[in-house]
């Protein structure tokens, strides 16, 4: 620095602050240019409508779809009427076999007699006593009916099987809508079969004496 130029700190003789010095274009070549950083492009915001927020029709309808799904209240069928009793005496004439049995039924409680003794002690077989209670049991009149049988003739099973033909047709006088039941159940049909009859010169109806060649 020569004594002619003015130092930082020091006025010029009028009292103002000399300029800066301009830099020469060799300073400026000297010093580097700042490299402007290149910027990423920021992706455009593409906006969707929100699925967190759905329409109130879409709400409505949701709310609208589990109230279909549940399915209906089943419906109680209205309980059958009970047979409404029927009035007076009714006769019935049964035959299987050799045997005869003549039944009345009148209205009643359900006691059933078989030449003045109870079901239980006239027939010992379970399945004698439930031949004789079918067309009662078939027709759910059993507790509203007294059954009185006259029976003669025959076996037990002979008995059973003609009391229940009579029993039937006792019934079937009493209520006709009873019919179509009783007959597709086989209570209305005389079973005719018999025991076959011996043969001269056999041993029974079918069996033959044992031959002998000699």
């Amino acid at each position: 620095m020569t004594d002619s130029e003015p130092k930082p700190n020091e006025t010029t003789p009028t009292g103002e602050v000399p300029p800066a010095s301009e830099p020469t274009p060799a300073a400026e070549a000297a010093e580097p240019t700042p490299v402007a950083e290149a910027s990423e492009p920021t992706p455009p915001v593409i906006e969707t409508p929100s699925a967190a927020q759905p329409s109130e029709p879409v709400v409505a309808a949701k709310e609208a779809a589990p109230s279909a799904e549940q399915p209906p209240a089943p419906q109680t069928e209205p309980a059958p009427e009970p047979v409404p009793p029927a009035t007076g005496l009714h006769w019935g004439t049964g035959r299987r076999k050799s045997s005869v049995a003549r039944v009345r039924i009148l209205p009643g409680d359900g006691k059933v007699l078989i030449n003045k003794h109870e079901v239980q002690d006239y027939f010992t077989q379970l399945r004698d006593q439930n031949d004789v209670m079918a067309p009662l049991e078939l027709t759910g009149i059993h507790r509203q009916w007294d059954v009185m049988v006259n029976v003669s003739g025959g076996g037990t099973t002979g008995q059973a099987g003609a009391i229940r033909l009579g029993l039937a047709r006792a019934i079937m006088k009493a209520y006709d809508k009873f019919e179509p039941a009783l007959r597709n159940a086989g209570y209305l049909t005389r079973d005719a079969r018999r025991v076959e009859r011996k043969k001269p010169g056999q041993r029974k109806a079918r069996r033959r004496f044992q031959f002998s060649k000699r």
